[in-house]
Order: structure tokens, then sequence, then C-alpha cells
């Protein structure tokens, strides 16, 4: 139950699960939600075990060679579902049998070795006891006797060094064992405060969920405002986007009209230019033409003076006779037609400012956004009542919710666990210690062995005297035998209890590490909790079942752990949506369609708008009818690329000239001579200027290109002009008839950017409540803390890694027994040794003395006390 209220903290904002699926989707301006107010959980679930851990990894090693085989989860799952005992017979089923071998090969490794230890357990102690009886009976080594031989030094070396090589891995072992037992101990001591951050981050976890929700449910005013602020602003919005539908046909026609207007007063300039132009250059050409008949008069009559009716001068007189129609101008100007009644009838076109006309037209289609906002003003105060209504529903919803009451009960069932807790957390120390204090036992039964064992290679190393008889070794010696056989007797008593409480720890811990441990690492371990009915024999789906009460529903643990572990919210990781359907209850997208319906509503009229009157469009056809493309252009620019004259006067002159010196030396020579000057003169100061001074210059100029400029005007120009009249007519047509359809798609993108605002805000509380609403980061902590940090980093590695120690502490006894019952016999006292002759290298059989052949020290008067305790009897 305390689960479940949990989860209700997320009811209301599964609002964000209804779909909404529009038919156009524009990029609406993205909104800025901000970041969800969330704090940083302390928890670090990881645990780094120190020096320690390169034991750990040892341990973990040497398990792998015990049970190198994967975890069994087809085996787990079927002996889980497999139901042992309840009908006699059961075990006999063959499935059963077949399942009991599987598990049977899958523990091998550990009945291997638990067999072996249950064997060294067994024996050891008989085997001690068979020891202690038989030496009672000065058998197996049990007689003070030692017989001398010649590698007995060699023999003592090789013993001791064995001993010691045994005992310094026994050290190793008891060492390893007790900073296992340590390191146990000092992680519960240290385990509170791991304790504490964890149910720290379940706090900040409940805590903090209610300003989250809140923080989502606030949010909803930046799509309110982003909306609103949307609705203000319709006509720059609706409005223009309408103007730039309808701009498509309605600027080129105004533009074309308005470039016709310029035309028109194009053409009045170029016709004005063509006047005064054609006024300047017939200036020029007349004064021009009136001297060369002068001079050309004045000729004449010289060459009709009797002096040319000589024989020497007749030809010649006829030559420049001959040549005289040629001093005549070439550019007749005055020839031209006037443009006087076109340029009248374009002036008067030019009463009407057309540009003006048009101008107005801009002005009315440009007012689209006004007419937009007017025509709206109602619509609007119905959406913004809309909205409104939208945030005071998500408000009021979000008090109705019993969240203060959920999370004062989840508070308190958490305060109650960790007083719970906190008031067993002593008694967990407590026990704690007494299991410190045990294994410290233990590893002292082991210390204390060796510290017989040292203190007997101590003593019988420094005591020993190579050059003494066994039965004359000093008594440092003989202690260190002593010690040496102290230990012995101790492994006997010992061992046992060592190896019992290896063989429990090591299957314990080592089934705990192989099937609990390491497919919790590689979650394998959540498959097999996830197989179907195998919790619950009737639930599919065991977390679903708890849950929601609905085993079908596909909530497995691992999903949920992984889920966690990536710190999602918990409505993702639980699939709350399968419990509470918030739809009922709060459905944005009931409201967005009632936005969208009254914007559709929306009607716009724009018959207003006169682009071009009809005064405009007479303006035109008058401008057409103006006679322009009457002009004869190609006389113009025929009379433009014309010379001056027909001839070039100067080169005229030096003929002439030319000529007079062919006649006889006289009057008419020297007239010739002085028309040619004159002639000269004509060039000089009015042909040169005609062709160079900037006056005529810029009036033939200006004549060109006003003439081709009014040739390219009036180039089809009535077709042109019914052109632009068409397209203004068909651009006002679309205003007055066509413009609601535009107004409907354009109305519709408007409408579909205001809805994507709260789709907007719909996808980022989705989003919000995926990844960072109720983060269940800490649940996942709590998982790690217990199983992979208490249970297998705390608990798992630091036993394993005892009895690993203890374990080789306890078989390495074995060797440790042989050799020190082997060193004893170099270090003790004896009671007899054997006796040589001088010459001799074997024993004297005496019977004198009734010693057979052993020789009494007592009986020669040699002190030789007598140990009569029981540990000088072994």
């Amino acid at each position: 139950m305390a689960v479940e209220l949990c989860l209700l903290l997320l009811v209301f904002c599964g609002s964000t699960i209804s779909e909404v699926q529009p038919i156009y989707k524009p990029p609406p301006g993205t909104l800025d939600f901000g970041f969800v107010p969330a704090k940083t959980y302390d928890t670090g679930a990881y645990h780094e075990p120190g020096p320690i851990g390169v034991l750990f990894k040892i341990v973990r090693a040497y398990l792998y060679l015990v049970q190198p085989n994967s975890f069994p989860q087809d085996l787990v799952r079927k002996l889980a579902q497999q139901k042992f005992g309840n009908a006699q017979g059961d075990y006999q089923k063959p499935e059963n049998v077949v399942l009991t071998l599987q598990a049977i090969y899958y523990e091998i490794g550990f009945i291997v070795s638990a067999a072996l230890g249950f064997v060294f357990i067994l024996l050891l102690p008989l085997v001690g006891l068979c020891f202690c009886m038989c030496r009672c009976c000065d058998n197996c080594g049990g007689e003070m006797h030692q017989r001398q031989k010649k590698n007995a030094d060699c023999q003592r070396s090789c013993f001791a060094t064995f001993l010691f090589v045994a005992s310094l891995i026994i050290s190793v072992g008891v060492l390893c064992a007790y900073a296992a037992n340590q390191h146990l101990t000092n992680q519960v001591r240290g385990a509170k405060k791991l304790v504490n951050s964890n149910f720290k981050d379940l706090k900040i976890f409940l805590n903090d969920t209610p300003a989250q929700i809140d923080y989502l449910v606030s949010q909803y005013n930046t799509t309110k405002d982003k909306a609103l602020s949307d609705l203000n602003n319709v006509g720059p919005l609706l409005g223009s986007r309408v103007q730039e539908q309808l701009g498509k046909e309605v600027r080129p026609a105004l533009d074309a009209a308005l470039t016709m207007a310029g035309a028109i007063r194009e053409t009045r300039e170029a016709l004005e230019n063509v006047s005064v132009s054609v006024e300047v250059l017939q200036e020029g050409t007349e004064r021009l033409h009136a001297n060369l008949t002068d001079v050309k008069m004045h000729l004449s009559n010289t060459l009709n003076d009797s002096a040319c009716s000589a024989t020497q001068a007749a030809s010649t007189c006829n030559i420049i006779r001959n040549s005289l129609n040629q001093l005549n101008i070439n550019a007749n100007f005055s020839g031209l037609p006037g443009v006087s009644s076109q340029l009248a009838k374009v002036n008067d076109v030019l009463k009407i400012d057309l540009s003006s006309l048009v101008q107005k037209g801009y002005a009315a289609f440009n007012d689209t956004p006004d007419l937009v906002v007017n025509q709206t003003r109602n619509i609007l105060s119905d959406i913004k009542n809309v909205l409104e209504s939208i945030g005071s529903n998500i408000t009021t919803f979000a008090k109705t919710l019993p969240v203060q009451k959920i999370l004062a009960d989840l508070t308190m069932y958490l305060t109650q666990s960790e007083a719970y807790v906190q008031d067993y957390f002593p008694v967990v120390e407590q026990y704690d210690f007494y299991r410190w204090l045990g294994c410290l036992i233990l590893c002292c039964m082991v210390v204390l062995i060796l510290i017989f064992y040292c203190l007997g290679l101590l003593c019988g190393t420094c005591g020993y005297d190579k050059h003494a008889s066994p039965t004359t070794r000093g008594c440092i010696s003989n202690t260190g035998g002593n010690f040496l056989m102290a230990g012995v007797g101790f492994s006997f008593l010992f061992s046992w209890v060592l190896m019992t409480v290896v063989v429990l720890t090591f299957v314990t811990g080592g089934n705990v590490e192989k099937l609990v441990c390491e497919p919790f690492e590689d979650k394998t371990l959540f498959k097999v909790l996830d197989t179907p009915y195998l919790l619950n024999q009737h639930w599919k789906n065991y977390l679903s079942g708890i849950l929601f009460k609905n085993p079908n529903i596909n909530l497995t643990f691992e999903n949920v752990y992984s889920d966690c572990k990536e710190n999602k919210g918990i409505y993702t990781s639980l699939h709350l949506e399968h419990l509470f359907n918030i739809n009922e209850f709060l459905n944005i997208s009931m409201y967005t369609e009632d936005v969208a319906l009254k914007i559709e509503h929306i009607q716009i009229n724009l018959s207003k708008i006169i682009l071009l009157d009809e005064i405009g469009k007479e303006n035109l056809l008058n401008f057409s009818s103006s006679g322009i493309e009457g002009i004869n252009f190609a006389a113009y620019l025929a009379e433009i690329n014309k010379s001056v004259t027909k001839v070039d006067l100067l080169s005229f002159a030096n003929d002439l000239e030319a000529r007079a010196d062919q006649l006889p030396k006289g009057a008419l020579e020297n007239a010739l001579k002085g028309h040619a000057n004159n002639i000269r003169m004509i060039h000089n100061q009015q042909v040169i200027p005609l062709e160079q001074a900037m006056k005529y210059v810029k009036a033939r100029s200006t004549l060109n290109q006003s003439i081709r400029l009014l040739k390219r005007t009036s180039s089809e120009l009535m077709v042109k002009v019914k052109n632009v009249i068409s397209a203004v007519n068909a651009a006002q047509l679309l205003i007055n008839n066509n413009a609601s359809l535009v107004i409907v798609q354009e109305t519709k993108k408007y409408m579909d950017t205001i809805v994507g605002y709260f789709e907007q805000y719909i996808e980022w509380v989705k989003e919000s409540i995926a990844m960072e609403v109720a983060a269940c980061k800490p649940i996942a902590n709590v998982i790690d803390t217990a199983v992979d940090i208490f249970l297998c980093s705390y608990i798992t590695d630091s036993v394993n890694t005892f009895w690993f120690g203890l374990g080789g502490s306890s078989i390495f006894l074995i060797p440790a027994i042989i050799f020190a019952v082997k060193l004893s016999k170099y270090y003790r006292r004896m009671d007899t040794e054997d006796v040589y002759d001088d010459g001799e290298t074997i024993p004297m059989k005496t019977t004198e003395n009734g010693n057979n052949g052993y020789h009494k020290e007592h009986l020669y008067g040699i002190h030789n006390p007598v140990f009569t305790s029981s540990v000088e009897q072994w």
C-alpha cells in the first residue's frame, strides 16, 4: 500500500498522456519551460574495498575454479516452480530426479570441496586420537630414543625449513582471515552513514516530488502567456499571413500599375525633351544652311565672271561649278514631324495623379492586419476566457489530489522505517561484535598453534648443539621440541573446529556469490525473477500484479531497476499510466479542440479594400490612346545619325584653293581663295560647334534617348495597359470573392500555431515525467545498497575471504603437524641413544648391563631428569 501511495504522487501528470493528432503541425516558436527543480542525491551506490580488494579478486578467481559454470537460469526457474514434498514419492518422479541431478552437476565443485572438508573434519581428530594413543605406547615416534644417522643434520634442516614455510603460509592465511574479519566489522560500523544517506535520499525523493509537480502545473502559464501574446498580436500574425498570401497577386498588380504611372511621367518628359532638342538642332542647322547658301551664291557669282570664259580657266570653273551642290546641310531637323499633339494628350492624362491612386490601393491593402484585429475582437475574447478556464481547472484539479495526505503517510512510513533501523542498528553492531569475537577466537586458535611452532623453531634452532648427544641436549633445545609437540597437539584439537567453520562459510558464501552477487551484477537475477508465473503461479508478471492487481501488464523487475538506475521518473519506470487514467479528469485536448473551434469561426471581410478605382483605370486607357505610337521614330533616328553637312567643308575649301592655284594669276584666283577661306571659317565657327559643342551634343543625345524611350514605351502600349488593368481586376476579384479561402487556410495555420504551444507543453511534461519528475534513483540505490554493497561487497566478499584464509591455514596444518613431529625428535632430550665402539661404526651388543645394546646414562652416573608431565610423554 505504501508503494501505491508513493506512485499516486504523479497522478495528475497523466494528463500528458492524451494523444493529439493535428492535421497540420507547423513549427511554432519554441517555448522555454526552464528546468524542473531537482536536488542532488547524496548516495553513491558504489563500494571501493581498497587494498583488500586484491584478496577479493583472488577469492573470486578461486570460486571460478571451483564453480566455472554460468548462472543456471533455467534450472533455478524449474526448481522454483517445482513443488517438492507435497505428495509421497515426489522426489522419485523422473523430472524431479533430472532436476536434482542438474543441481548436483552445477554444485559439483562445492559438493566435492565440502566433501573433502568433511573428510578433514572427521579424519583429522581421529588421526590425532590414534596418533596420541600410538605415542603413549612408545610408538609413532613416542619412544624417547633417536637413532644416529649420517644425514641427521640435513634432515633436521629440511624439516625446520618445511615447517617454517608451512608456518609462513598459515600466517598469511590467518592474516587474510583477520583482515576480512576486521574489514567486515569496519564496514558494518560505517554502514550507518550509508543507511542514513539512503533514507535522506528517499526523503528528498518524497519532498521534492510535490514541488516538481507544482512546477509542471505552473509552467502552463508559460504556454498561456505565449498563446495570449499571439492572440493579442493577431493582426501582425494572422493579418500579416493573410496579407502575405494575397500579396502574391495583389502586390505585382499594384506594382505594374505604379510602373505604368512612372512610364506616363517618363513619356511626358521624353516628349518634352524631343520638342526642345529638335528646336535647338533646328536653330543650328538653319543658320548653317543660310551661311552655306550665301557662300554658294557668292561663289556662283564669281564663277559667272568673264574670266572663267577664258580657255585656260573654263574647265576648272566648270568643275568648281559642278561641285557647288555639295555645299548644303545633310541633317535637316526642320522637316521632322512635331510631337506637340502627343505631348498635350499626355499632359491631360497626367492631370490625374495615377501614382496617388495606386498608393491608396497599397495603403488599403496594408491595413489588412488592422481589419483582422477589428473583426476578431469578440472571438479572441472568448478564446482568452477558455485559456483562463484551462489554467483554473488545472490548478483546481491539482488541489483536489490528496498529495499532502499521501506525503504524510509515506513520510510517516519512512520515518518509522528509519527509526526501526536506527533502533536495531546497535543490535546489529552487537551481534557483529559477537561474530567478530568468534572469528577472532578462530584466528587466535591458529595463532596459538603458530606461536608454539615459532617458539619451537626459535628455541630448537637457538638451543641446538650439534656436538651434544640426544641424551645430553640442552634445556632450550628440549623446550623447543616440547613447543613443537604442543603445537601438534593443539592442531589436532582445533583443526576440526576450524574446518567446520570453513566448510559452512564456504558453502554459504560461495553459493551467495555465484547465485546472487554475480547474476545481480549482470542483471541475470532480475530475468529469473521476471519469469512468468514464477513467484506466483497465477500471475504472469508478479510486479504488475502487486502494484496494479493486473499481472498481464508487462512490468518487469529488470526494466524498473534499469530505469531507476538511469534516474528516470517513477511514472515511466512503473508504467503508472496503467494505474491511473487522468484523462477522465483533465484532458487538455478537449480544451484545445474548443480553442480550435473558436478560431475556425473567425470571419474576416476584406471587400472594403479598393486597389484601383475606375478613374485610375480610365486614366490608363487614356494614356494608351495618347498617340505616341504614331510618332515617326525612324525619321528621327535617321536624321540623328546623319552628318551635319553633305561634304567635309574643310576638304572642300582645300580642294577649292588647290583649283584656284591652277588658274592664271589674277582677280579670279584671289576671289576663289577668298571663298575657300570663308568656307573654312564656316566650318570652324558653325560645323565644329554643331558636332562638338555641349549644347548640340546634349540635344542630339537627349533626342536619341527620348526617341528610343518613346519607341519602347509605345511598343504594344495598348496591350500593356490592358494587362495592367486585368491584373488589378484579378487581384480585386481575389480580395472580393476568393479571400475567404485564403483567410480560412491562414486561420487554420494560426490555429495550429496556438494549439502547437499546448502540444509543446504536453511533450515537455511527458518528457519531464519520464526523466525528471520523481526520479527514482534512490530506489535503485536502496537495492544496490542492500544487495551489491551490504550483501555482496560487505558480507559475502568478507566471509569468502575469511574462509579462504582460514581454510588455507587449516589445510597447511597437516604438513605442519608432520614436519613438527619429525623435527621435535631433533630438539627434545632423549632417554636413550645409540652407543658406538671407538673403532667401529656398529652398536655394541652387550648384555651385562641389561641394555641390549642401548646405553643408559643414569647407570654411569650421568644425570638425566625424567619428564613426567603429559607433554613429556609425547
